[in-house]
């Protein structure tokens, strides 16, 4: 099909050097642009939720900004030649800090509420939602990062298999419990930022470079604190 010739064509480039099964094994896989835009598109609505004293300028302002992003990503992402390219990737990756860095804003305004301002039931209540909605799109960005980073990204894992891993899981040291040709999906990583999240370590999957340590470290410092501030203010509230 026209179609599938174009693809092959987009990644031919890199795919020839890693042989023939390499471009077959990529045209099988699941379009991996789908589900992080819909991840990332539900973190933004996620921050417009938010209360506008945690957001800078009115609270639809960045996530407006970020819609366009990922308009222009969902737009440009169909093209063949754009699907698989380091430019796309690239897109992704700083439409993926921007709406990260928003986070972050938030998170700082919150502590900053919640340590002066969020005494009272009427005030400490809606931060303290905005608290879990902060830490709920923690897990999500976070988990997008591992998604992108491992091995060089979706693309490059299925070309390039035998390349250095960033993250050991337990079907890579126990293959005989995983399916022939076992690749991590989006869920995997999800799932390593959610128990990173809530064990302040990880569990099952073991980081292995320097980048990807500390990426967890901060998930996990941010997850401490988002959770250990809106549970003590949230027992003070109620009390």
């Amino acid at each position: 099909m026209p179609e599938d010739r174009a693809k092959l064509s987009a990644a031919a480039e890199k795919g020839l050097r890693h042989g023939e099964e390499g471009l077959k094994a990529l045209q099988r896989q699941f379009d991996p642009i789908l589900g992080p835009l819909l991840i990332v598109g539900g973190a933004i609505l996620l921050d417009i939720s938010l209360p506008e004293k945690l957001t800078i300028g009115p609270n639809w302002l960045l996530p407006g900004l970020e819609a366009l992003l990922l308009i222009g990503l969902l737009v440009a992402s169909p093209h063949p030649r754009i699907r698989y390219s380091p430019v796309r990737r690239a897109f992704a990756m700083a439409l993926i800090g921007l709406v990260s860095l928003t986070n972050i804003v938030s998170l700082v305004l919150l502590c900053h509420y919640l340590l002066h301002h969020g005494q009272s039931t009427e005030q400490g209540r809606p931060l303290i939602l905005a608290g879990i909605v902060l830490w709920v799109t923690n897990v999500l960005l976070f988990g997008l990062w591992y998604w992108e980073l491992d091995r060089g990204g979706p693309a490059e894992r299925i070309l390039n298999p035998d390349a250095n891993p960033d993250f050991l899981f337990p079907q890579m040291t126990l293959p005989e419990h995983a399916p022939e040709g076992w690749m991590p999906g989006l869920i995997d990583y999800l799932y390593v930022s959610f128990t990173n999240a809530t064990a302040f370590s990880p569990t099952d999957t073991m980081p292995l470079t320097q980048m990807t340590k500390v990426l967890m470290s901060a998930q996990a410092l941010t997850s401490l604190l988002t959770i250990g501030l809106v549970v003590a203010r949230a027992v003070n509230i109620l009390q």
